[in-house]
């Protein structure tokens, strides 16, 4: 008989990366050598949350020392398309601002000149004339009667309203002796990797397509939003990474649309262009997690078991709803009863559009906008039933018993003992 497979649970394991990178020899995207000829970028970035943009002169900064060309919305809408939308609204999302800004540090223009230097001194030279209008930052401000449209062509701030219903709800609240609401508000937040956004792209000759090296996470997942933005078929859009990444936790997923800018940048000026970001745009304008504020109901029995839920989620993905999105909402949606044993459940889901940067992917997305507010509710039924919070979970608790488990709104649950884990 041959021997058992070894097994790797609990035995200490050499990394590989160590040395290279405790040595000073990682290859991030910054660091890989680019081909004579390249040219460097700067975005010129809207200092307003929502204005009009009336006329964008070009003309001091083609004529400023080192500059090869400037990209302007113009050139964006002659070449491209709108990044395609996971919603069926007709919102526009294009990689420069081509009729309005949405948001404070919405990229306007890309200056392409010798040295970054001389590409920010002529940025400064760029004359955007806005015209302001009435934000909407939060949610509440979003979906009031008579909000500023940060989309006129959807007629509303909500781009997608969705219901669903499992089991029977409206007979488990009807039957309840409990019933307990919370409004949950969980934050737009994000992280700061090391390494900001790097991206060199360059316009292949012959029709045959763009070569971009960056630092994307997730390539896969958007390449096909790309080439389409792009007007070219997937197979000529090749992406490379470099060897080693200094951080994403998900953010690095917010680049693709500067590297459809640089793309068209370097269509425009015939040569590779590189852009590095730094940390003030970064914080300014990268992405963030999205915002949530969620209506959640539970109807309860006389000992803490809960029959029920009813969610009535809202989600903040600011000025644009950017691919992946809404995946916020949808990666967890079968998840929505958690680690408990609730068979009914009611949801609905609006996605809303307000005046700040888009949202997209930050560590787990989707998890914490689901659990914060489960999880509160389940405290609060503890709370006002004068019950034990552990024997509330312990009693809502998916059995062990049970598994696989197959949730109420579709999650195949494989595993677990919570109690034990408890």
């Amino acid at each position: 008989m041959p021997e058992a497979a070894t097994s790797w649970t609990g035995q200490p394991l050499e990394r590989r990366e160590d040395a290279a990178l405790l040595t000073g020899s990682g290859r991030f995207a910054d660091d890989i050598g680019v081909r004579p000829g390249t040219w460097h970028a700067a975005f010129v970035r809207s200092p307003h949350a929502h204005a009009r943009l009336r006329a964008v002169d070009v003309s001091a900064a083609l004529t400023a020392p080192g500059v090869r060309t400037v990209l302007t919305g113009e050139d964006v809408r002659r070449w491209a398309a709108p990044f395609v939308v996971g919603v069926k609204a007709p919102m526009e999302h294009w990689c420069l601002a081509v009729d309005k800004v949405r948001y404070t540090g919405e990229p306007v223009a890309l200056v392409v000149a010798e040295d970054r230097y001389l590409a920010e001194d002529a940025a400064d030279l760029v004359r955007v004339d806005y015209e302001p209008v009435p934000v909407a930052v939060e949610i509440a401000q979003a979906i009031a009667d008579g909000a500023p449209l940060l989309h006129e062509a959807v007629g509303s701030n909500v781009l997608s309203d969705r219901s669903f219903v499992y089991g029977d709800p409206d007979g488990a609240f009807a039957a309840a002796a409990h019933r307990v609401r919370l409004d949950v508000l969980y934050p737009r937040n994000s992280c700061t990797p090391i390494e900001c956004f790097v991206a060199v792209a360059e316009h292949l000759a012959g029709g045959e397509g763009y070569d971009v090296l960056s630092n994307f996470m997730g390539p896969f997942s958007l390449q096909a939003v790309m080439a389409l933005a792009l007007k070219v078929p997937a197979s000529k859009l090749r992406l490379r990474t470099p060897r080693d990444s200094g951080g994403s936790f998900g953010v690095k997923q917010a680049i693709f649309p500067y590297v459809v800018a640089l793309c068209l940048a370097s269509r425009k000026a015939g040569a590779p262009v590189k852009w590095v970001e730094d940390r003030l745009e970064h914080l300014a304008a990268a992405t963030s997690a999205t915002g949530r504020v969620s209506a959640i109901e539970a109807a309860v029995d006389a000992h803490g078991r809960i029959l029920a839920l009813d969610y009535d989620q809202v989600d903040d993905v600011g000025g644009y709803l950017r691919a992946p999105e809404p995946a916020t909402f949808y990666r967890m949606h079968g998840c929505l009863t958690g680690a408990y044993d609730i068979p009914n459940l009611r949801v609905r889901n609006r996605v809303v559009v307000t005046n700040k940067t888009p949202a997209g992917l930050v560590r787990g997305f989707g998890g914490p906008q689901v659990y914060f507010a489960l999880e509160r509710v389940v405290h609060e039924i503890a709370r006002l039933l004068h019950l034990e919070p552990l024997d509330v979970f312990r009693c809502n608790f998916i059995r062990e018993d049970a598994f696989p488990y197959r949730a109420a709104a579709g999650a195949l649950i494989d595993s677990g003992d919570y109690r034990v884990a408890l």
